[in-house]
């Protein structure tokens, strides 16, 4: 009997539901475009937080049936509905280069949502669109890869839950040479830092109650929503003992003052998480903070550090502006992903969970707010 083709294999194959974690984090390592937020450690975190783990993964006789693809979907059921909704973040991982792999991976995605029934199926890889801010580099791929999306009747989506763009350091250069490459104020800084007594430790599991109050009041501070202190335990947690995760934390006279939790995953270093209190800013403590992350990067060996987020839009009207302009500093590159897209095969009930829905709950919220306060609590 003839062994099918390659291509004919790829036709047949549909993606297979993984129950081991060495086994799934074995194959997520070997793909392109694998991320930490698609590792085991990452979906059984989120399982403990209202969603389910579906971690699929699509493997070929034709390539020694090793994986090539993988999806990490995450689904939450709707309250008293027979409806779901549908997340693979940063994800799926594949050669998107590969045009028949990622147009099958695509199809099997959407055949997903149907099954499940989903409202809709959200994806969000890290495929780049384009390179750079003053001279921007389109990316050819990112743009076919955008057109395949559209042409299957996928859609930008206007709930981007991961950061659309971000901003990367390459880290092929020695300490003195991405000192030398980062602006004056930035490098001044850094020693700044240095000559005012600040000094970074790495962290440790017992660090972590401390990082999340510290987490809790910075986004108090700069006006960004902040989850339940115990769902950052349990996420950093995880991540350290899976061996993805290293706290650092910057003190001042042995208290601290600012942390942040980096994440490492295949090449890369993400800085996932940071925080800092109102206290001894006056001495820089992030910016020590930021180079000791970068130098932590280069020691393990990884290729790339992540800074995790920038602005949509370049100007002081963006809420990551005053990030943007800290990051700017340690000259790391622009780059802008494709963003999220969804699919759904329910396109009345996607308007209304995404559109209909959230109008109405914000006339609530308004009229609440019009309405007269108690005088005192019930």
């Amino acid at each position: 009997m003839a062994l099918m083709s390659t291509d004919t294999a790829r036709r047949a194959a549909t993606f297979k539901r993984e129950d081991s974690p060495a086994t799934w984090d074995h194959a997520l390592a070997r793909l392109p475009y694998a991320h930490a937020l698609q590792s085991w450690a990452w979906g059984q975190f989120k399982a403990r937080w209202g969603w389910r783990a579906l971690p699929l993964s699509l493997s070929v006789a034709g390539n020694g049936w090793e994986a090539v693809a993988a999806a990490h979907v995450l689904r939450r059921d709707l309250p008293r509905t027979p409806w779901c909704v549908l997340y693979v973040p940063k994800g799926p991982a594949l050669d998107y280069a590969d045009t028949d792999l990622r147009r099958h991976v695509l199809a099997q995605l959407e055949a997903l949502a149907r099954r499940e029934r989903a409202i809709f199926i959200k994806i969000d890889p890290e495929v780049v669109r384009s390179w750079g801010l003053e001279h921007e580099r389109a990316s050819p791929l990112g743009a076919a890869v955008m057109r395949d999306l559209s042409a299957r009747g996928w859609q930008p989506s206007a709930e981007q839950i991961q950061f659309r763009n971000t901003v990367e350091l390459p880290l092929e250069s020695s300490d003195e040479q991405l000192l030398a490459a980062m602006k004056p104020k930035t490098r001044y800084n850094i020693r700044l830092a240095e000559r005012k007594g600040v000094v970074v430790r790495p962290g440790t599991a017992a660090d972590l109650p401390t990082i999340a109050a510290m987490y809790q009041e910075t986004g108090a501070r700069d006006g960004f929503t902040v989850r339940p202190t115990p769902y950052y335990l349990d996420g950093w947690t995880a991540l350290i003992d899976a061996g993805m995760a290293q706290p650092l934390v910057a003190e001042v006279e042995g208290r601290p003052v600012a942390a942040v939790i980096l994440v490492r995953f295949a090449d890369r270093v993400i800085y996932m998480y940071g925080a800092s209190r109102d206290e001894a800013r006056e001495r820089m403590p992030n910016h020590l903070l930021q180079w000791e992350a970068i130098r932590w990067t280069r020691a393990q060996g990884a290729r790339v550090y992540d800074f995790w987020g920038a602005p949509d839009v370049f100007d002081e009207t963006d809420r990551l502006w005053g990030v943007w302009r800290f990051k700017a500093g340690f000259n790391g590159e622009v780059v802008r992903f494709i963003g999220a897209w969804d699919y759904t095969p329910r396109p009345l009930l996607y308007r209304l969970y995404t559109q209909a829905i959230p109008r109405y709950l914000n006339i609530l919220r308004a009229r609440r707010r019009a309405g007269p306060q108690p005088t005192e609590s019930p």
